[in-house]
């Protein structure tokens, strides 16, 4: 995947899957202590409203994004791999987090969410695109990441 911070999505009769992948120069546990501290994302990141509850192995949470800001999702984490993965969702789909080194002293970070199911295309025209969405996660996140990152030199 390509790691320019430029979102991708693949639509099929029965899912929807949106990709997008950044360089972080950051310390993988830095990129890790953002991702999993569920009251601070509204801090750094413009796309999430809030998150309640705990993101932890089997933690579950409730989000609210920009994206449809009178909606709450009530989530599982369904893999915590410390400094490398992340994956939590619903019945309708999952959305993954991993990081990469790319041995270069740079992190890859992607982001990845496959939504579907049998009733898909029945309401799939009511869910908006989240492309853009996922271009602003990666900036905001590589942002704080690297802001951190160069605070501590």
């Amino acid at each position: 995947m390509a790691q320019d911070g430029k979102a991708t999505t693949i639509k099929k009769t029965f899912s929807r899957e949106t990709s997008v992948g950044i360089e972080i120069q950051a310390d993988p546990y830095i990129v890790w202590a953002l991702l999993t501290n569920a009251s601070d994302y509204p801090r750094w990141n413009t796309t999430v409203i809030s998150i309640e509850g705990n993101i932890e192995k089997d933690g579950k949470i409730k989000l609210k994004s920009t994206l449809d800001p009178k909606r709450t999702y009530k989530l599982k984490v369904k893999e915590f791999e410390p400094g490398k993965r992340l994956v939590w969702g619903d019945g309708q789909g999952n959305r993954s987090y991993s990081l990469n080194s790319t041995g270069t002293g740079k992190l890859a970070f992607t982001m990845n969410e496959k939504i579907g199911g049998l009733m898909f295309p029945m309401y799939s025209k009511y869910i908006p695109p989240f492309d853009q969405s996922f271009e602003q996660f990666a900036a905001d996140l590589k942002k704080e990441a690297e802001t951190i990152q160069n605070t501590k030199k």
